[in-house]
């Protein structure tokens, strides 16, 4: 029971703070101009800040005064992070707190429309020993077969996940390591994806959606393990489902000469979308190619290209998110909230709604140049009729909530 100060304050959302911006408590003491042991008492909630602190700490980590009196929507699922290194650690509550900002926005903005219906494969593993891989070429099956997305190279694999209803963020995290987490809302009843945009390369960045897509598919109901090996058999899973989504089974193998050659999986990589690694990965899982094949053709790509890049990694612009930006411009277009409000609204500074959103910097003081695009129509098409999506339009059901 907090004594004094500004009543019905927030501590989570000082811990939120303190993670979404990388401050330990001793800094943000310094800033705010109070002790660590004041900190320490705001963030466990026995004792609030006064309205001249919550001034300073609000100004300091750039949020309004008020949004620390909201409470937090529910947690989101816990992610599941690529590395679990030590070193990491802050840098993973810097993303959660991230994803959970995120959260904040789409449940905002749920006031006004209705995001894409949910439409992902069902899968109730409880244990990553029960999914062998014909389970994971099953699952990335069915979630191309449910998208109608057929057999080929996926245009945009951001556009087909936002589609399907999933909220996806792409933002530069200054944390490179880590590529991106998920985690499913119950706030929104729907997943969301964190995707980092700090190397800015299309081919990884595709795949590293189409991976955490398989984390949202196939382990759901499958608590996050703390042991390194069973860490690791659920990233393995996931690296599958990426390769027999991006590059499925009958169509892929089909247009491979094996064994290939640097300059045909360079090809390849230009037709499919996803990496010359990816793509020796993947033929090995289809077993095109044996170990010995396998390690004959890295060491040969690391002997010509290095090991962290590849030839063409910048012929392809990264995809972009558009569910959060555009439910924004639409807002806006509609007059049904004005630009300089919805910051407030959400109680998020200006810059973290446009980084986190995917809108341009300065979009809301009027600095940004804003393309104002065709107004979004509601579908009349039934509920379970769906179309392949375009490469440059989401539907809303409908457009605006009256």
């Amino acid at each position: 029971m907090s004594r004094g100060g500004v009543q019905g304050f927030q501590k989570e959302r000082l811990s939120q703070a303190l993670a979404a911006r990388r401050l330990t408590q001793v800094q943000l003491a310094s800033m705010v101009e109070v002790s660590p042991a004041t900190i320490s008492k705001w963030r466990a909630g026995t004792q609030a800040p006064e309205r001249e602190a919550l001034e300073r700490l609000a100004s300091v980590v750039n949020v309004t005064p008020e949004w620390f009196t909201r409470a937090p929507g529910p947690k989101v699922s816990l992610p599941l992070f690529r590395s679990n290194a030590s070193a990491h650690v802050a840098a993973r509550a810097m993303l959660e707190a991230r994803l959970e900002w995120g959260q904040d926005i789409a449940t905002a903005l749920m006031e006004y429309v209705d995001y894409p219906v949910v439409n992902l494969p069902t899968r109730t593993f409880s244990d990553p020993d029960e999914i062998t891989s014909g389970d994971i070429e099953a699952a990335a099956c069915e979630c191309r077969d449910l998208w109608r997305l057929g057999r080929s190279a996926i245009q945009d694999v951001a556009l087909a996940v936002e589609g399907a209803g999933i909220i996806l963020i792409r933002e530069e995290t200054g944390v490179a390591q880590i590529e991106g987490l998920s985690a499913w809302s119950d706030a929104v009843g729907r997943p969301l994806v964190l995707l980092s945009a700090d190397k800015a390369n299309a081919y990884r960045s595709r795949f590293d959606l189409a991976h955490e897509l398989g984390h949202l598919v196939l382990h759901r109901h499958i608590a996050r393990p703390a042991e390194r090996t069973r860490h690791k058999v659920l990233e393995q899973q996931a690296h599958r489902f990426a390769g027999a989504f991006l590059l499925p089974a009958e169509t892929f193998a089909a247009e491979v000469r094996v064994p290939p050659t640097l300059d045909d999986l360079l090809l390849l990589k230009r037709r499919w979308g996803a990496s010359a690694a990816a793509i020796i990965m993947r033929l090995q899982a289809l077993e095109l190619l044996d170990a010995d094949g396998t390690q004959l053709l890295f060491k040969r790509r690391s002997a010509r290209w290095g090991a962290k890049s590849e030839p063409g990694d910048d012929e392809r612009a990264p995809e972009q998110p558009r569910l959060l930006r555009r439910t924004i411009e639409l807002l806006v277009a509609e007059k049904v909230m004005p630009l300089d409000s919805i910051p407030r609204h959400i109680g998020l500074a200006a810059m973290d709604v446009e980084s986190l959103t995917g809108l341009p910097e300065g979009y809301f003081n009027g600095k940004a140049n804003v393309v104002e695009f065709a107004r979004l129509k509601p579908t009349t098409r039934a509920p379970d009729e769906r179309r392949e999506p375009s490469d440059n339009v989401i539907q809303f059901r409908p457009s605006i909530k009256n």
